[in-house]
């Protein structure tokens, strides 16, 4: 594999892989045929098509489903046994109740928005998103009605904008490394945009959408509230255990930064158990053994009953983790088969303003291949050396970073595993996550855009 070279100009391969999103769709929307298949053999059918060597396309598809599997398993799985002991114990009832009392019906999407925007300052997306979901849900199905896509989009919204614009999150920092920006400024930038395009991207588009698609809230973390435990956990035990995560996992992204920048030594022991401690997977396995104990053995369950809600919660998941694993997979395919290189090496020579181009170039390779991550890391690869000699000052380098984050996130679809993630775990289907989901970060991306410009102009 390592000796092949793709001899297929950019124009065939955008061909090849347009031809591919359009037969997802088909067999997914009109044949209705199951997902997780459909992306396995597109994914197969595209990697012939492309020209990738007959004996290595099994590794290359496993691979792909095998990356995403391991950063997006685990934390599913974890999360949803957390989701599901805070639902049975009457926990998410009761913090919905708090919510609702504090905030009113009224504004309790957009506490929910804001509450998630904080939380998102040291969690990435998908664990932050999967711990949230039992609250988001349990105040939606608390103030009643088809209202999951205003809560839901509300917070995932806030997550989302949170991971593509704010450092410490790893494509703000890698696009920082490449184009030599100061990491603070990039991080002062960012936390200005991320407001207003959470407002707009998120809660207003919520708004929207719920009243278009109205849905119930999904059975993923159990049934309703019909069943209530008589003796529920006081919502601040709730909040303090939702909280132990995000707190260690700000050490992790804490002590990672300040090793980066010097500040502390973080070859030493305790720098490094620290870390691990804040590790995505481990903090949730350490929640979610601690919600065990809090919310289940000391409120007298015994050991085989939490047995038996763990075992019970898995299999509902399962789905979700193996679709979003599928769908990695098919951005794997169409990274290996170069659609990436051959798209930047054509948009390199646009001739346009460095920062329009940062936002062009992610845009197409998002579009093009799926991943975020690659797409600003190709830009900032591709266009790094054009910033660091262009005579740009601090800020403007800072608002160029941006400029291709907010590219990055453009117009997520069926070659993202986010695009199923999303959709999975908020019960929709391929058709209405397009509608909504795909639409959403379309114009958080444009929103984004637009704010870091005015900024730019104004540097």
């Amino acid at each position: 594999m390592d000796e092949w070279t793709q001899t297929l100009g950019a124009g065939p391969l955008l061909g090849i892989a347009l031809a591919a999103v359009v037969l997802i769709l088909f067999l997914v929307i009109k044949v209705e045929l199951h997902a997780l298949l459909v992306l396995i053999v597109v994914s197969l059918l595209t990697a012939v098509a492309t020209g990738i060597p007959l004996g290595s396309i099994v590794d290359t598809l496993v691979d792909g489903f095998g990356s995403t599997l391991g950063s997006v398993a685990l934390l599913i799985g974890l999360g949803a046994i957390l989701g599901r002991l805070i639902e049975s114990s009457g926990g998410a009832k009761a913090v919905a109740d708090k919510m609702v009392e504090i905030f009113g019906e009224k504004r309790a999407a957009f506490a929910l928005g804001l509450t998630s925007l904080i939380l998102g300052f040291p969690i990435f997306f998908d664990a932050g998103l999967v711990v949230m979901l039992p609250i988001i849900f349990a105040v939606a199905r608390r103030i009643g009605g088809q209202n999951l896509l205003l809560y839901g989009f509300s917070g995932a919204a806030a997550f989302s904008v949170m991971h593509v614009f704010v450092p410490p999150h790893p494509g703000p920092v890698s696009a920082s490394e490449f184009f030599g920006a100061n990491l603070g400024i990039v991080l002062l930038i960012g936390l200005a945009i991320v407001v207003p395009t959470w407002y707009v991207s998120g809660y207003l588009w919520a708004k929207f959408v719920n009243s278009k698609y109205p849905m119930i809230v999904p059975d993923l973390f159990g049934a309703t509230d019909e069943d209530q435990p008589e003796n529920p956990p006081s919502a601040g035990t709730v909040v303090a255990i939702l909280a132990l995560p995000l707190l260690l996992i700000f050490l992790n992204t804490g002590l990672t930064s300040l090793g980066t920048a010097g500040v502390v030594d973080t070859s030493q022991t305790w720098a490094q158990a620290l870390i691990l401690l804040g590790n995505s997977p481990i903090a949730l396995l350490i929640t979610a053994l601690v919600a065990l104990l809090v919310l289940g053995k000391f409120r007298g369950q015994n050991g085989t009953a939490l047995e038996k809600l763990v075992d019970g919660t898995l299999g509902p998941v399962a789905s979700v983790i193996l679709i979003t694993g599928a769908g990695g997979m098919f951005g794997g395919v169409l990274r290996t088969s170069g659609i990436g290189d051959a798209l930047a090496n054509t948009l390199s020579d646009l001739g346009m303003p460095v920062i329009f181009a940062a936002y062009v170039i992610a845009v197409a390779l998002r579009v093009a291949q799926g991943s975020a991550t690659v797409a600003l890391v190709t830009t900032a690869g591709l266009l790094g050396p054009a910033v660091t000699t262009g005579g740009f000052n601090a800020v403007e380098v800072g608002a160029i970073t941006l400029a291709a984050a907010a590219g990055s996130v453009f117009a997520s679809h069926v070659n993202d595993s986010g695009f199923w993630l999303v959709g999975r775990l908020m019960g929709m289907d391929v058709k209405t996550t397009l509608k909504t989901w795909t639409v959403q970060q379309s114009i958080e991306s444009v929103v984004g855009f637009v704010l870091v410009l005015i900024i730019y102009a104004i540097a």
